[in-house]
């Protein structure tokens, strides 16, 4: 869906696809049919955004064959669909049975990290639809907190000036902008905005920034305004949104049984309680934990937010509530301005098929009906903020 801000600049707002299974070109083929398509239709919009997620085999197809891009970008266009921001966190496997921590690897200080991501510039920049200013990929925030040292911080620093370099080929070749966002979360190297200032400086702005994930965020206990100034002062520009909310509890110790029930072998659920809201290291052991069993043991102090993307429009039950507060104010401080602050959104809850059993999907259009649900929310809150609908631009080959 595109949206419009009172700068005149079109702000555009999809679903990401790493919510689905699929490792090659069919699965994603697959997915437009099977869920896109049936998303766009349930909020009547002629034209969707998707943020995809394509794994490292079939980027490395998509990127030596052209011909197999062009058809990707046919596909999306017969079914009112269209790209302008790819994930390029997971390398591959996400929905696998077990992914927790193998999700942050190959890592920034690696070549296939940066491979990866080349490929998927080079795929993006033919995706992109022909008015798009430009186009973004969001990736990890260099690597996993542990081990991390002045070896292999240099090492990332060098694969991100490689990148710059491989960006600027990109649009010397294509004429399309492509940048890539590193996005802060929690128990990487990069978990804070705070961190990101230090950590990114000196980094190509032109083509390098952040990906603000507002789940994130909220369980680093940031507010979004100091957040976004801390930022703007690194000089690192919001590349773009992934509009999520976690899982919130006022009173974790008595919220024990309910936190239990969205235990589940996946995803890591970092957990960091309202200590880390004093300015002290975030994954300080006090108040943090790598996961939520593991907080749940130790009884960290205070109220807990945990790195679990909730739908949007669907809180935990009580006494659990989820982040969204949060995610408001963030969205006030990005669009209720004179400039827009980012242009490309993404809602991505990634966790449907891992919640409590009783909110789960039970089946493919019963996902497709809570993607729609949690887009519309999003819109919503965007129009709340000023944003207007903005009409499908003509020849844009979108059906009607």
């Amino acid at each position: 869906m595109r949206l419009r801000h009172a700068d005149g600049s079109t702000v555009h707002l999809g679903y990401c696809t790493n919510v689905h299974p699929a490792e090659d070109l069919a699965g994603v083929l697959a997915q437009l049919d099977a869920y896109a398509l049936p998303v766009r239709e349930h909020l009547g919009a002629d034209l969707l955004g998707l943020g995809l997620w394509l794994a490292a085999p079939v980027a490395a197809e998509l990127a030596a064959d052209p011909a197999l891009t062009r058809r990707l970008r046919a596909e999306l266009t017969a079914r009112g669909l269209e790209v302008v921001t790819l994930n390029g966190f997971p390398y591959a496997a996400f929905q696998a049975p077990v992914v927790k921590g193998d999700v942050y690897h190959p890592d920034w200080t690696t070549s296939d990290r940066l491979a990866y991501t080349l490929h998927l510039a080079r795929i993006l920049a033919d995706l992109l639809p022909d008015d798009a200013a430009r186009g973004s990929i969001s990736t990890l925030p260099l690597a996993w907190r542990d081990p991390w040292d002045p070896r292999r911080a240099d090492a990332a620093r060098r694969r991100l000036d490689q990148l710059a370099d491989g960006l600027a080929t990109v649009e010397r070749e294509t004429g399309r902008t492509v940048r890539v966002g590193f996005e802060p979360e929690p128990g990487c190297v990069v978990e804070s905005t705070g961190q990101a200032g230090g950590l990114l400086a000196g980094v190509d702005v032109e083509r390098l920034g952040i990906c603000l994930d507002l789940a994130h965020l909220a369980c680093a206990w940031e507010e979004p305004a100091a957040a976004l100034d801390r930022l703007r002062a690194a000089g690192l520009p919001v590349v773009k949104v992934q509009v999520s909310a976690a899982v919130e509890a006022a009173d974790p110790q008595a919220a024990r049984g309910a936190l239990h029930r969205w235990v589940e072998p996946r995803f890591l659920h970092q957990t960091r309680s309202a200590g880390c809201a004093g300015g002290v290291d975030p994954a300080d052991p006090a108040y943090a934990a790598d996961d939520l069993d593991e907080a749940l043991e130790r009884r960290l102090p205070g109220a807990w937010r945990v790195h679990y993307h909730v739908p949007l429009h669907a809180p935990p039950e009580e006494p659990l509530t989820s982040t969204v507060p949060v995610l408001r104010a963030a969205l006030a401080e990005l669009f209720a301005g004179p400039a827009a602050g980012c242009d490309h959104l993404d809602v991505e809850t990634y966790t449907w098929g891992v919640l409590p059993v009783q909110r789960r999907p039970r089946t493919d259009a019963e996902l497709a009906g809570g993607i729609a649900a949690e887009l519309a929310f999003a819109r919503d809150e965007l129009v709340a903020v000023g944003l207007t609908p903005a009409a499908v631009p003509a020849g844009s080959g979108v059906r009607r």
